[in-house]
């Protein structure tokens, strides 16, 4: 699993579900309309009812976050001497994987799908907690949903009396410096 593989897998899986999504959502225009105003990601929308069905995954999926944080230590450090220290890569990777899936699929049934947060915090937190897991699954916590509070008032300032979603604005944060990621420094393999 290189980033270039699972970037790769990640854009096939993308363009399969966006075009069953696209046809889905053209054979009903109400169906339609709202899925534009999802598909940019907003918290215009979002609820606490949203929250409370959701509730369950966010929960499975931080619990799994914290059992996996100690072993994705072992794994970066490299297979071999994860295998050395007992670490099953296997499973410690699907667990990993199970908790991204329920945790992002949650954020993103709430709110849409907001660019960038998932790219670009971990790597600020690494910055804040050097390489343990523990510290920057922590440290994520924290600077998500403040990268996405920011990101949501500056939405609503900027367009004043409209409202620029804040999918659009993390978009032009993130890109640069995801960009800058992947020019200048050494791209993490887990």
């Amino acid at each position: 699993a290189t980033p270039v593989k699972l970037a790769l897998a990640g854009a096939a899986c993308t363009a399969l579900c966006g075009s069953i999504t696209t046809a889905i959502t053209l054979l009903d225009r109400t169906l339609f309309d709202n899925f534009r105003f999802w598909v940019v990601g907003s918290l215009a929308r979002a609820d606490i009812e949203s929250v409370w069905q959701t509730a369950p995954f966010i929960a499975v999926g931080l619990l799994l976050a914290v059992v996996v944080a100690r072993p994705l230590n072992a794994v970066a450090i490299g297979d071999d001497m994860a295998r050395t220290l007992g670490t099953r890569l296997v499973a410690t990777r699907a667990t990993g994987a199970l908790s991204v899936v329920l945790l992002a699929g949650s954020a993103v049934a709430i709110a849409g799908p907001i660019a960038f947060i998932g790219l670009v915090i971990p790597h600020i937190a690494r910055f804040f907690a050097g390489h343990d897991y523990r510290w920057i699954l922590l440290w994520c916590a924290l600077l998500g949903p403040t990268l996405l509070l920011v990101a949501d008032i500056l939405g609503r300032m900027l367009a004043r009396p409209q409202e620029i979603q804040v999918g659009i604005i993390t978009a032009f944060a993130g890109s640069p410096f995801f960009l800058y990621l992947v020019r200048n420094r050494k791209v993490a393999t887990l």
